[in-house]
């Protein structure tokens, strides 16, 4: 098994990267944002995958051993904050990219920030950090087998979803224990977590050029308009809208 890299300072930098590029699994002692300014963002931890559009950046705790990667030419802003971390807890999550915050990691990622002027950017930064209300857009690590067999199948065929009876007599499990399974491995119902995974799929298909239509299509939603409305509710912003979002200069 191949050492976690420990990289004691999170660093502040930009990287312009294409489709597909990761960063193997690390970690820090301080926290970092980190915001990918066009494409889908993923950050891996140990429970599952963080992902993104624009329109939210990661927040990553001290200490938590993740990767990352990006779908879609981007570029990804790091900004790494010595001290007391500004947020509380020592999990990952999501935080609203408002324009005054998106300006903010430019402006930090495009400067030295160990001088006076950039310690004064950096305490506003961290003043414009919360983290995103209502369920993130996360896809947690299944461990049990029976989870594993229903994931497997509404995977391979998310076009045509199936009620978990159904999906339950496919695998050989009853409804009700992997009702239980979802709620007490996952913290979430069986129609939350299927809905992660439609968002997920929608919007590395999304990444990759396809349209709204196809993309409607191919993750199960029953018209253009249910999957706009869901992706909005999701990431604050249309499909078409961060579909046509260039990455920075």
């Amino acid at each position: 098994m191949s050492e976690i890299r420990h990289v004691p300072r999170a660093p502040t930098e930009t990287r312009r990267l294409a489709g597909g590029v990761a960063v193997d699994e690390h970690r820090h002692d301080e926290p970092q944002v980190v915001y990918a300014s066009a494409g889908i963002l993923e950050v891996t931890v140990a429970d599952g995958t963080w992902f993104t559009p624009p329109t939210r950046a990661i927040w990553v705790p001290a200490g938590v051993v993740h990767r990352w990667l990006v779908h879609g030419s981007s570029t990804v802003h790091l900004v790494g904050l010595p001290g007391r971390s500004p947020l509380p807890g020592d999990r990952p999550g999501l935080l609203p990219v408002t324009p005054l915050l998106r300006e903010l990691i430019m402006a930090a990622t495009g400067q030295p920030t160990d001088d006076p002027p950039g310690r004064r950017l950096l305490a506003v930064l961290r003043d414009q950090l919360v983290l995103t209300p209502g369920p993130p857009t996360m896809l947690p690590r299944l461990t049990d087998d029976r989870l594993r067999a229903v994931a497997d199948v509404v995977e391979r065929e998310l076009a045509h979803p199936e009620a978990l009876d159904r999906l339950g007599r496919r695998v050989g499990c009853s409804v009700r224990t992997l009702s239980r399974l979802f709620r007490s491995e996952l913290g979430m119902t069986f129609p939350q977590w299927r809905s992660q995974v439609r968002l997920h799929r929608a919007a590395l298909l999304l990444a990759e050029g396809r349209t709204v239509s196809q993309v409607a299509a191919a993750c199960g939603w029953s018209s253009p308009s249910a999957f706009i409305t869901e992706f909005r509710r999701a990431f604050g912003d249309t499909p078409g809208a961060l579909s046509r979002r260039p990455a920075d200069p």
